[in-house]
């Protein structure tokens, strides 16, 4: 997750100077869905990740990640999925592929064209909790986590943001 670009004010000819400890290592990746079913509410299903730079640990989310995140999908959502992708290299491995093919009993895949964030709604998710963070100067990554997981939280018990983000990708929410 990169940072956000915030803004904040001081006194006149007084910089404002923000002091954080830590040696800046460490990142937070997120990976979600954006689930909508006619008549239903909206819900966001996500998984977060902390990477803290040491050995044997996983920097993100690798395909089997992102496989986990569907069935656990399918079990909450209690039936077939059609999932619209982007183009994220991880979402396009053999793996994951053979995991598709798989299950296409229950589980439909539609790619999204090439460097369109527009019409993805996880996009608007993701805009959602990085404006948030722009002014927090965590003192530690767990605290960045907390930050992001506290967040997504409220996202969910807000089924109108969901709507709204996959409604500004031009989606129809009628069925």
């Amino acid at each position: 997750m990169t940072p956000p670009r915030a803004r904040t004010w001081g006194r006149i000819g007084h910089t404002p100077v923000v002091r954080v400890r830590g040696r800046g290592s460490g990142r937070v990746s997120m990976a979600g869905m954006a689930c909508f079913k006619p008549g239903r509410r909206s819900r966001l299903i996500y998984a977060i990740r902390e990477y803290r730079g040491r050995k044997e640990e996983p920097k993100g989310f690798g395909w089997r990640d992102f496989r986990d995140l569907v069935v656990r999908a399918r079990i909450q959502l209690g039936g077939p999925i059609v999932l619209v992708w982007d183009n994220v290299r991880l979402h396009l491995t053999a793996g994951m592929k053979e995991f598709i093919d798989a299950n296409a009993e229950w589980l439909t895949v539609f790619q999204l064209p090439a460097h369109a964030p527009d019409l993805n709604p996880t996009e608007g998710i993701w805009t959602l909790v990085k404006r948030d963070l722009g002014n927090l100067a965590a003192a530690d990554l767990g605290e960045i986590t907390r930050a992001v997981k506290r967040r997504l939280k409220g996202i969910q018990y807000r089924p109108d943001l969901v709507d709204g983000c996959i409604a500004a990708t031009g989606l129809s929410l009628d069925g």
